[in-house]
């Protein structure tokens, strides 16, 4: 429930920390806006409040086109139902019903369809086909306004399985046809284009990048002190992506051809960067370790550093099991330089990651080729099959569904788990106890922190970080 005095309060000061919590619609404009608006603050007597975007656009609201609500940063609530309606939420962004129905989706969370439908009613007042809908049109709102692609890619891109079903949607919700959204604004295609994605609250560079630039593989991944990028694959489209700081928070570059995926890619990006995390509340929870509350004074904000695909996270980890950081580099290198593709990004970039579909269609012995012992290979091979068949959900918020499936693979063990759930499932309470780095950080062996649940993937990151780059497995 919204508390009416906190939203005047937050929006009467244009605190950032509450950006994206709710939405302020304002009765005298039928505008829904962020409470940071630049905007002229409407009077007391104008503003209701909202917990999400759909839920203000069902009340009948229009976006504003000053603070552009599709820039807000989302949520990552504390308590069991509001993680869950978040990690839907995330999946909804992503496009997970455009696709399938919101019965395979509760499947993959691990709750049934009607649950699922309560919960999410609960925490944003809107039903799941509402905030469906409503991130379709929000997103088709930004490509229009900062890509060049026509109106027929931009209602593909954003979800819609017709062109006449957008305009009509466009016009309903925002009384103006897709081409006069657009106006007179000229944008020119070009090699690449950029958006801005906004974080919660203050976002610390230095550990996200450091912590990227010890693991990049080389002509697949770059890092310095100032951006990450590397080669990817989107369904039929392999491109490359850029990001970097920004006057107002991460600066997302893209190669043009990986437009029609904007949305599922700000998704992944965001839960990759962890952009939506409350650090504040994160790390007044980490203090409570006497040894962790040092770490946290010293630098506040390290969150986690994600993976943007959730195969290449899993063959990584299986390749960095039992050897050391140099050895698994090594390996992957290998794997990449064998089965990888050619790609064409910025310097340095000049291969892509193996898709699972040449590593199912190589065969175990050819995987071993590349120095791996037989068992191994056969463990890779079998994970790319069984991801080409759909059986193994690796986005971003399929915890329950995605630990399941992995756990299945034989020589996938706990910590090859816990890894993957930390860095592409976004579990944020993952931890994989087993590993030799947070051992010798800890200095203790077995410890499982259960005391610092449910956010002990921040405590892992924080202490790798604290042990530096030896012995931490990438």
């Amino acid at each position: 429930m919204l508390d009416a005095e906190i939203c005047h309060a937050a929006c009467d000061a244009k605190d950032r920390r509450f950006d994206g919590r709710f939405y302020v619609g304002v009765t005298s404009t039928g505008i829904y806006c962020r409470c940071i608006c630049p905007a002229r603050t409407p009077k007391r007597s104008n503003r209701t409040f909202w917990p999400s975007a759909a839920a203000a656009e069902a009340a009948g609201f229009r976006p504003c086109l000053l603070c552009r609500p599709e820039r807000a940063p989302g949520l990552a609530p504390i308590d069991a139902p509001a993680r869950l309606a978040s990690a839907a939420y995330a999946r909804i962004e992503a496009g997970a019903l455009d696709e399938r129905g919101l019965e395979a989706l509760a499947v993959e969370l691990g709750v049934t369809s009607r649950h699922l439908r309560r919960v999410m009613n609960t925490q944003f007042g809107a039903s799941p086909i509402q905030i469906a809908q409503t991130g379709r049109l929000l997103s088709a709102r930004r490509l229009l306004n900062e890509t060049a692609l026509s109106v027929t890619e931009v209602a593909f891109a954003s979800g819609f399985r017709s062109l006449r079903r957008f305009n009509a949607t466009m016009k309903e919700r925002y009384g103006a046809s897709p081409t006069k959204m657009r106006g007179r604004k000229v944008l020119t295609r070009g090699e690449t284009f950029s958006v801005t994605l906004s974080p919660r609250g203050d976002y610390a560079f230095a550990p996200t990048f450091d912590f990227l630039r010890l693991r990049a593989l080389p002509g697949v991944e770059s890092c310095d002190g100032k951006s990450y990028a590397r080669t990817l694959r989107l369904g039929k489209a392999l491109g490359w992506l850029e990001v970097g700081m920004g006057p107002k928070g991460l600066m997302l570059t893209l190669s043009e051809n990986l437009a029609p995926h904007l949305r599922p890619l700000v998704a992944q990006v965001r839960g990759a960067f962890d952009l939506d995390a409350e650090m504040l509340t994160v790390d007044a929870h980490l203090a409570c370790d006497r040894e962790l509350k040092k770490d946290v004074k010293r630098e506040p904000g390290v969150r986690i550093s994600g993976m943007l695909d959730g195969f290449e996270c899993v063959v990584r980890a299986v390749l960095g099991q039992q050897v050391t950081v140099a050895g698994a580099r090594t390996l992957t290198e290998r794997l990449v330089a064998q089965f990888g593709a050619d790609a064409r990004g910025p310097e340095g970039l000049t291969r892509a990651f193996p898709a699972p579909e040449a590593l199912a269609e190589a065969g175990a012995a050819a995987i071993a080729t590349i120095g791996l012992p037989m068992k191994r290979a056969e463990t890779l091979n079998r994970l790319a099959r069984a991801v080409c068949d759909g059986e193994i959900p690796l986005a971003r918020g399929a915890i329950v569904a995605g630990r399941a499936a992995l756990a299945e693979i034989p020589g996938i063990g706990p910590w090859t788990i816990e890894y993957v759930a930390m860095r592409a499932l976004g579990d944020p309470d993952a931890y994989p106890a087993t590993d030799i780095a947070l051992i010798n950080a800890l200095g203790r062996k077995g410890e499982t922190l259960e005391y610092l649940k449910p956010w002990r993937a921040y405590a892992a990151i924080r202490l790798w970080r604290r042990g530096a780059s030896k012995g931490v497995r990438t």
